[in-house]
């Protein structure tokens, strides 16, 4: 990396040598400091080694200062008889105060950082000359590794665990000092929340039904109500409907207007009221619409690669997108593995944004032939691997869909029929057709 296209690589000797002599002077900064640095950041090896060593101290409480760390560095292996001793003690000298310890930092990080673009942009030059992949390929990986710097985050290589415990340790302090009930975005329905703990960042959940349950519906429910809640954008791939139709069933869902007087005009005065009142809702929150029916997973993650306060994807459906956007006629074998391919590079999209993506699914009619008619993992049309990807399958069922002198008509079962965060079992939410909405029941029944 030294001799990149021969220009001198960015790095600042002075601010890396200041924060780990402000490390030692004051270890009272090592909590703020941390969530900003990680030991690769730091460019010259035995800078790095040092970090790494107060880095692991930290983690698991020790007494840090110099004698302590070099110490420690002894144990580690890093420690060099002819001249860490000195290191140490000039570090602390050239340190004029820990007070500016952050400032360093940013110094340090910004360098790291400019130190990966240059070499992101060299992968993606070795890439394009050596002639391995088509263009379309070596874009979606350079967008892939710059996307990966903007999020803070590097594309592949071992991760210390040490450094995943501060993460997880991070995490843990901010869900407690928040108050929260789940650890994951809200989905507006109190029980399933309860049952998922809520959409969860790189998490693939699945909704799927027969044609007629709601899913849709569902869908946008749990997309506006994650807009609202987080604050966040919220991405929706309609390959089914057009973006004028969605918004219509968002007011209809928000205003409680029945669906049918939206579409015809036909509203009372205070229906207009309440479509005014939906209408400011709706705007005032970020949730962008695609109602391409042709966009493949690769564009869908492009397109999500640039927004900067993603928080949720939704996906309706997964059966209708194309892996590769060429129009190809599938015969049932390789639709299958098509759809296998997708719902990979769903849960692929999800770890990589880092975001829950919500994707709806349909259901095969193999339901319809027995006597229980309620969805099973295996009902998934063209499943493949789609069951094994998703981290959450949710079915949907409605009796009044199969019998109209159904006791509860409007009472629809929401079934986790896979969960990886909790129990599997079942919910019951209050059906609005008229609104095309979900709502909270206040039934219990026993799973």
């Amino acid at each position: 990396m030294e001799e990149l296209l021969g220009r001198r690589v960015p790095w600042s000797a002075e601010a890396e040598q200041a924060v780990l002599g402000s490390c030692l002077i004051d270890p009272a900064c090592l909590p703020e400091l941390l969530g900003a640095l990680r030991p690769r950041d730091f460019y010259l090896d035995q800078n790095r080694e040092i970090f790494e060593t107060v880095f692991h101290m930290f983690t698991f409480a020790k007494p840090i200062d110099p004698v302590t760390v070099l110490d420690e560095m002894k144990v580690r292996g890093v420690y060099r008889p002819e001249s860490s001793q000195q290191y140490i003690r000039e570090l602390m000298l050239v340190t004029p105060t820990a007070a500016n310890v952050m400032k360093y930092a940013a110094i340090v990080r910004d360098k790291a950082l400019l130190r990966n673009v240059i070499q992101a942009c060299e992968e993606t030059i070795e890439s394009a000359s050596s002639g391995a992949g088509e263009a379309n390929d070596v874009l979606d990986l350079a967008e892939k590794k710059i996307y990966a710097l903007r999020q803070d985050r590097v594309i592949g290589g071992l991760v210390p665990a040490s450094q995943v415990v501060q993460s997880v340790y991070s995490h843990l302090s901010e869900l407690a000092a928040s108050g929260k009930t789940i650890p994951g975005i809200t989905t507006g329905l109190r029980d399933l929340d309860r049952r998922i703990m809520g959409l969860n960042n790189s998490d693939l959940v699945l909704i799927a039904s027969r044609p007629g349950m709601g899913k849709t519906s569902i869908g946008l429910n749990i997309a506006l109500a994650a807009a609202k809640a987080t604050g966040k954008t919220v991405a929706i791939f309609s390959l089914e409907m057009s973006r004028e139709q969605l918004v219509t069933r968002l007011l209809s869902s928000e205003g409680m207007i029945t669906l049918g007087n939206l579409i015809t005009g036909n509203l009372s005065a205070e229906e207009w009221r309440r479509a005014v009142y939906a209408a400011g809702v709706i705007s005032s929150t970020d949730i962008r619409i695609n109602d391409s029916p042709t966009i493949t997973v690769a564009e869908m993650n492009a397109q999500c690669r640039r927004l900067n306060n993603l928080g949720l994807v939704m996906v309706d459906y997964l059966q209708l997108m194309q892996s590769a956007g060429s129009g190809h006629t599938w015969s049932n074998e390789s639709r299958t593995q098509a759809v296998s391919d997708i719902s990979r590079m769903m849960k692929v999209m999800a770890k990589e944004l880092n975001v829950p993506v919500l994707c709806l699914s349909q259901l095969s009619r193999a339901n319809e032939q027995r006597q229980d008619k309620r969805p099973m993992l295996s009902d998934l049309r063209e499943s493949g691997s789609i069951e094994q990807d998703a981290d959450i399958v949710i079915g949907l069922y409605r009796e009044g869909y199969y019998n109209q002198e159904a006791e509860n008509p409007n009472v629809s079962e929401c079934l986790v029929l896979k969960n990886r965060h909790g129990e599997t079992g079942r919910e019951y939410l209050a059906w609005l057709g008229e609104y095309t909405t979900f709502r909270d029941s206040d039934q219990r029944h026993e799973s």
